[in-house]
């Protein structure tokens, strides 16, 4: 069976923090443990088994500190990797960037027909994102639903498995492993993950309801390390976007 690496995350970074040093050869993921974004990232180092090539700088996004503007990545977000003297940003591109140039599983399908599929999903993030968000300012459960119904109708695209790209047993020396093409299913689960809990305990909306595909990836989804290491306190989100969504209303 494939070992799975369980790691002692490092301390997050303030604006007090002393900056680590810059192109010293080092494979550095600036990263925040709340972030949908940068856990999209953080998914696919584990899922290719990188914990140990690639490091995680983690950040307060709440008390940056400067020296992340002003010397690492100018936009000033997260995700952003340091590789080979540069810095790569934006979570779908270092998804793809990772997945090319690392050793491991590979997150993207050779099929031509899921590839064109997975693209066709990764294209969507943005505006199944928007869609639900804006629900929160109105009524979620009347407003997301078609966000929802989306993913439904997508998981049943292909039948080899329970994701959204199905899935395949790859058989190597005496080791076999459950892999599917998966970057679809890492681009959607961090923001799928924050909207079940959210809409859960403030508006008592199960988007599982009448979905039983979705509910089927979300449990599966949950049986694998890589994203089971990297999920938000439920607690903390529903305190978080409480304050940032229900204020504005």
């Amino acid at each position: 069976m494939a070992t799975t690496v369980q790691e002692n995350l490092p301390p997050v970074l303030d604006s007090k923090a002393e900056q680590p040093p810059l192109f010293d050869g080092t494979i550095r993921l600036y990263t925040c443990y709340t972030c949908p974004y940068a856990q999209r990232v953080w998914i696919t180092r584990n899922y290719k088994g990188l914990q140990d090539k690639i490091k995680l700088v983690p950040l307060n996004l709440q008390d940056r500190p400067a020296w992340y503007a002003q010397k690492v990545y100018p936009v000033n977000k997260v995700p952003a990797l340091e590789h080979n003297g540069k810095i790569i940003g934006e979570s779908i591109d270092l998804i793809k960037y990772v997945d090319s140039n690392f050793e491991g599983p590979s997150v993207f399908p050779d099929d031509p027909e899921k590839k064109k599929f997975g693209e066709e999903l990764l294209s969507y993030t943005d505006t199944f994102n928007r869609d639900v968000y804006t629900s929160f300012k109105g009524d979620p459960v009347k407003q997301a639903g078609a966000a929802f119904d989306y993913l439904e109708n997508a998981l049943k695209k292909f039948d080899d498995g329970p994701f959204f790209l199905g899935q395949f047993s790859l058989y190597h020396s005496d080791l076999q492993m459950d892999l599917c093409d998966r970057q679809a299913d890492i681009a959607y689960i961090p923001f799928v993950e924050r909207f079940q809990i959210f809409l859960s305990e403030v508006y008592k909306y199960d988007i599982t309801e009448g979905r039983p595909k979705l509910a089927a990836w979300i449990e599966e989804l949950n049986k694998i390390d890589a994203y089971k290491q990297t999920k938000t306190d439920p607690k903390e989100l529903v305190e978080f976007y409480k304050k940032r969504f229900q204020a504005q209303q």
